[in-house]
């Protein structure tokens, strides 16, 4: 099967929307699929005002059509909602070439942290870029539950996986671990407004508060906190490592839909600590990790669920089978539609 996927998440941003697109694109190909991605790179960019490390893709929407024809694709997919897969959108809706989207993250929300104004107003921006696709790939039931509230019915479900070579509980603890005060408390991910960092770094719980990752917020809560320890980004056994040596995970964010980061510290034997939000209370059970409005509650109750059980449940979570609902998803494109469009 040929495969195109358009994304306006790519690299050299580090998050989960990119780190699961890299991934499916590797899974896809050991199934012998043939995968285009489509990219921000490929085309003329400008900075997103607020986050100057995503690049914008200036785009007509006939140059982008010419490279998914020009691949000849038997599926069509729109990863994001950005001006990129905006452009693919309303060339396929030209041309008649059915598509799927994914909703990655509470874009409503995102949005609404970084300028201040109503989520509400944005949710008919997803409705409207969502309601054409054949399908909506979404990570769990409740936020499939929540699309479907706001008018969006077509969801399929597209679950996530870890990479279980590489995140295991007897990963190497960075050094600086053996320096620090325990309970060792954990934060990874991008250090952005609207990952809610302040309300980790503020928590009242003893311990060391570490947060391993980078992004535009980070000279500030270094200052605001400086008690806190930034490793910066880790990848790799380093990354493992940072899991494995933890006491809790911590995930403060309310706007993700899964929490890549949460099933990867699981299968690295460390317990989780969250807010009862979409993401959290589909991915957690009482065993593997704590959901309290207070996350000194939720720290305190994690701390005290047994590692062995937390790793095992994190190895229940597959690629394999992920890329296996991703191609489930998929809507196949009458080959007519594209001898048309080329």
């Amino acid at each position: 099967m040929r495969i195109a996927i358009v994304t306006d998440a790519w690299l050299p941003q580090v998050n989960g929307v990119v780190r699961t697109l890299l991934t499916m694109r590797d899974e896809l190909e050991k199934l012998g699929h043939q995968v285009r991605m489509i990219s921000p790179d490929l085309y003329g960019s400008i900075p997103c005002p607020t986050y100057p490390e995503i690049r914008l893709a200036l785009v007509r929407p006939a140059v982008v059509g010419a490279a998914i024809a020009g691949f000849h694709p038997d599926a069509v997919h729109l990863a994001t909602e950005g001006p990129l897969c905006l452009a693919a959108r309303r060339w396929c809706l030209r041309m008649g070439v059915p598509f799927t989207t994914a909703y990655h993250t509470h874009f409503p929300e995102y949005v609404a942290s970084r300028t201040g104004l109503p989520a509400a107003w944005f949710w008919r921006y997803i409705r409207w870029f969502h309601g054409a696709a054949q399908a909506v790939l979404v990570s769990t039931r409740s936020v499939r539950a929540q699309l479907r509230a706001h008018g969006i019915v077509r969801v399929r479900p597209w679950g996530r996986g870890v990479d279980l070579d590489a995140f295991t509980p007897g990963a190497t603890p960075p050094a600086i671990f053996a320096t620090l005060e325990h309970p060792i408390q954990l934060y990874v991910g991008r250090v952005a407004v609207e990952k809610n960092l302040e309300a980790f770094l503020a928590n009242g719980h003893a311990g060391s508060k570490v947060v391993v990752g980078d992004g535009p917020a980070r000279a500030a809560l270094e200052r605001a906190y400086p008690e806190a320890h930034f490793l910066g980004s880790m990848f790799g056994p380093a990354l493992a490592g940072a899991y494995a040596g933890a006491d809790v995970f911590v995930f403060p964010s309310r706007t993700d839909t899964f929490g890549l980061v949460m099933i990867e510290a699981l299968a690295c034997g460390t317990p989780v600590a969250a807010y009862p939000v979409t993401g959290p209370v589909d991915i957690l059970t009482p065993e593997t990790g704590a959901l309290s409005d207070r996350l000194e509650d939720a720290i305190a109750a994690a701390l005290r669920c047994d590692r062995a059980a937390c790793a095992a449940y994190g190895r229940t979570f597959s690629w394999e089978r992920s890329a296996q609902e991703f191609l489930a998803g998929l809507h196949a494109i009458d080959p007519q539609c594209l001898d048309s469009a080329a």
